[in-house]
């Protein structure tokens, strides 16, 4: 008897998993079905449960394909889903693991959409040559959009945050609906002829397609593009996009992202502001300082070139030179007095040696000569003595002696009345010493 043979349940899953994963069948398979306990898990995966009337199925969407769902689902919803089955071996469980959502029955409306988009792309509605810049500092902002929506509010408290300068003008529009379409574009040519905005702000709060159609209805998109005035499209969430989203000169994620867009951040203002203030007053300062180094270079070069300073140099050097010449002028008077002086004292004691040694002669030659001799001598004697007499008249020194003088002003020989004034002081320097006098009177010869 052939021996049986027991699998183990790991091993039963795992040939489970193998022939879900090898079935091509079980891959992209595409399913409509209501959503379920649906959970929406903090790292973004999309946990569900799929149904019909008769049957469920467990889902799984993880965060990657999560996020490119354009609507916001809820249990109830029915959707179309594309997914590849799969076993959990560790559980022994199968479940859809889906890639991509949408609402049942908006199948046409992408198909509408997309030949729109087409359709204006072709026509250039799309091309960036026609986008307007926005303005940098707004004073009002057109908003169009629902009077009693969310987006209205988001807007309001975003600028007033950034930018409370601005001032905001609503042009209430309906956003949903029949009638929508119609109402947005003309809210856009009604903000256009007031002329009052400086940019708006076209949208609304998400939804699904359906709920958004109006932005994606060819007249709203050929007003947009019509419009002087820039536009920010403001539609739905950030994974929503609409025909409105590609004409409008800028495409925000969301009415609070279009606010933001639409102003300045005044933070940012203030703190660029005192950049600036304060990058200007460094540059003042260094200019300043530039002025000021070259002025005292110029004053500088003014100054070398004055002929008035060129003039008191002139002078300090003459003044200078006078000094100089006075004290070298008394200088040579001092040493010529000296050597005058010196030039007497060896005459004196010359003369006095040459009598003494005549007089020895001669007293000898009168005891040897006779009588006639001596009186030969002592006419010789009388006439030696009278040019020693004569030569101590010529002496420059001995005229002091007779009671001459000389007068000195601040160093300088007095040679001419002309050299002095009234009340002047003046030195007289006599043989024996140095007498201070004032001028009292001046008389010139012959006057």
């Amino acid at each position: 008897m052939e021996e049986e043979r027991y699998l183990t349940v790991t091993a039963l899953n795992r040939y489970i998993k193998y022939k879900f994963q090898y079935d091509t069948n079980l891959k992209g398979i595409l399913i409509e079905g209501e959503l379920s306990n649906f959970k929406r898990h903090s790292r973004g995966h999309f946990y569900f449960t799929l149904k019909d009337e008769s049957s469920q199925i467990s889902c799984i969407m993880f965060a990657s394909s999560a996020s490119k769902v354009n609507f916001n689902p809820k249990d109830g919803d029915k959707v179309y889903l594309r997914g590849d089955v799969q076993t959990y071996e560790q559980g022994g469980t199968y479940q859809i693991y889906a890639t991509n959502m949408k609402l049942s029955g908006i199948g046409d409306l992408y198909l509408q959409f997309e030949k729109l988009k087409k359709e204006l792309a072709s026509a250039g509605l799309f091309d960036e040559r026609y986008k307007k810049p926005l303005p940098k500092y707004p004073n009002t902002i057109g908003v169009i959009t629902s009077p009693t929506g969310a987006a209205i509010h988001d807007i309001i408290t975003t600028t007033a945050r950034r930018y409370p300068l601005a001032r905001i003008v609503l042009y209430p529009a309906l956003v949903q609906g029949e009638n929508a379409k119609e109402s947005v574009a003309s809210q856009i040519r009604h903000a256009n002829e007031d002329g009052l905005c400086d940019v708006l702000i076209v949208g609304r709060g998400g939804g699904s397609l359906e709920d958004l159609w109006a932005f994606n209805e060819k007249i709203v998109a050929m007003a947009i593009f019509d419009s002087k005035i820039p536009v920010i499209s403001a539609v739905g969430h950030e994974v929503d996009f609409s025909i409105s989203d590609f004409v409008a000169d800028k495409r925000a994620a969301t009415p609070t992202a279009g606010a933001e867009l639409a102003t300045p951040n005044v933070v940012e203002i203030r703190e660029n502001i005192s950049e600036y203030i304060h990058q200007l007053t460094k540059n003042i300062k260094n200019k300043i300082n530039d002025k000021e180094s070259n002025l005292v270079h110029i004053l500088n070069r003014l100054d070398a070139q004055n002929p008035l300073n060129k003039l008191n140099q002139t002078k300090d050097k003459l003044d200078s030179l006078v000094e100089r010449l006075n004290i070298a002028l008394n200088n040579s008077i001092i040493n010529n007095t000296n050597q005058l002086n010196n030039y007497n004292k060896s005459l004196n004691l010359l003369l006095n040696r040459h009598l003494q040694a005549a007089s020895s002669r001669l007293d000898k030659a009168n005891n040897l000569l006779n009588p006639y001799i001596k009186r030969i001598l002592d006419n010789k004697e009388n006439e030696f003595k009278l040019n020693v007499e004569k030569l101590k008249a010529l002496n420059p020194l001995s005229i002091m002696d007779k009671g001459y003088s000389v007068a000195m002003k601040e160093k300088k020989v007095i040679k001419s009345v002309k050299d002095v004034k009234i009340n002047d002081t003046f030195n007289l320097s006599l043989k024996d010493g140095t007498l201070s006098a004032c001028v009292m009177e001046v008389k010139e010869n012959g006057k």
